[in-house]
């Protein structure tokens, strides 16, 4: 026998583990309360605009349209999160939880420089605008945000689709005060082009909050180490774990938001590959992965020492 494969997933051996869902999918309330909300400002906020005539209130009623929808997408991405492996898709449809955050980062990548390339045309040439009508509306939308911000702290440390949805909303509350300072500004000195600045300034702080998220998704499909795991550390945790000779071919990844996976080829002394010894080996392996390094999808190669002169030769 030249090597062994053992996974632990669902279960392994007479030992069950639970397989948690995604990220997303444990917040999924919480996304659906957040939509409820923002697409009610956006109601309001698109009315304020249309009546008082400000480009600020509504780049920031199209910011929070963007975000119910960027939302939305996520929860659907969740739902699809939810359906069973296949023989085609043997990890099922996790990743659609990252597609969706990739389609909210673009989206708001694309909402800030059309924002920004409005206000820079209106500057100079500003109509009437009522103030009232804009301070009002604004004072709503950022009140709205700081309770979406309320539910989504808890779950945006886990969750790709959260973190975006929170990033979001945070713009949309500092959007909402850029829109308060522009309506007072206007009422108090007459400075229309307070309008328009606005709008750049919601644009600019939407900008980095969308290389932010887009970053994070790029990591995820180039499945690049994440940043919680330091694989030199995690090696040393191999190769200590008793009857462990060396570890090679380590990859540490993320399917989507929450579920790290892991595999490796593991050099085991020849004596251990008996019944009872891998058994006792992969417990200590699965035990030290979930509890240093909170990862429970793990894939081990077990190979006999006899055998590691050929595997060093085959993998670089």
């Amino acid at each position: 026998m030249s090597w062994v494969g053992a996974e632990m997933g669902n279960h392994h051996g007479g030992h069950s583990h639970v397989t948690p869902g995604t990220a997303t999918g444990r917040h999924r309330k919480k996304l659906v309360i957040v939509v409820v909300i923002t697409v009610a400002i956006v109601l309001i906020q698109v009315i304020g605009a249309v009546v008082s005539g400000s480009l600020a209130l509504l780049a920031d009623a199209g910011h929070m349209l963007s975000d119910a929808a960027g939302v939305s997408l996520a929860l659907l991405a969740s739902w699809f999160a939810t359906r069973p492996a296949t023989a085609k898709r043997t990890f099922g449809m996790q990743r659609a939880e990252v597609l969706a955050a990739l389609a909210n980062g673009v989206a708001l990548m694309v909402i800030a420089v059309v924002v920004f390339i409005e206000a820079v045309k209106r500057f100079g040439d500003v109509g009437e605008i009522h103030t009232g009508v804009m301070l009002v509306a604004a004072a709503l939308g950022g009140a709205a945000n700081l309770v979406c911000l309320l539910i989504l702290r808890s779950g945006q440390k886990e969750s790709l689709n959260v973190r975006g949805a929170y990033l979001e909303v945070l713009g949309d509350l500092l959007g909402s005060a850029a829109v308060v300072v522009a309506a007072i500004v206007i009422a108090t000195t007459g400075y229309r082009n307070a309008d328009p600045l606005a709008s750049m300034a919601i644009a600019l702080m939407i900008i980095p909050r969308a290389w932010s998220l887009l970053r994070e998704v790029i990591d995820v499909l180039l499945e690049t180490t994440p940043n919680h795991i330091d694989l030199d550390r995690l090696r040393t945790h191999i190769t200590d774990v008793q009857g462990v000779v060396d570890a090679h071919d380590i990859h540490v990844w993320t399917l989507t938001s929450g579920v790290p996976v892991f595999s490796a080829h593991v050099v085991v002394e020849d004596a251990t590959l008996t019944a009872e010894g891998m058994d006792a080996v992969l417990d200590r392996l699965i035990h030290c992965l979930s509890t240093h390094f909170d990862t429970d999808h793990c894939t081990f190669q077990l190979e006999p020492l006899s055998h590691a002169r050929h595997e060093r030769e085959q993998h670089a």
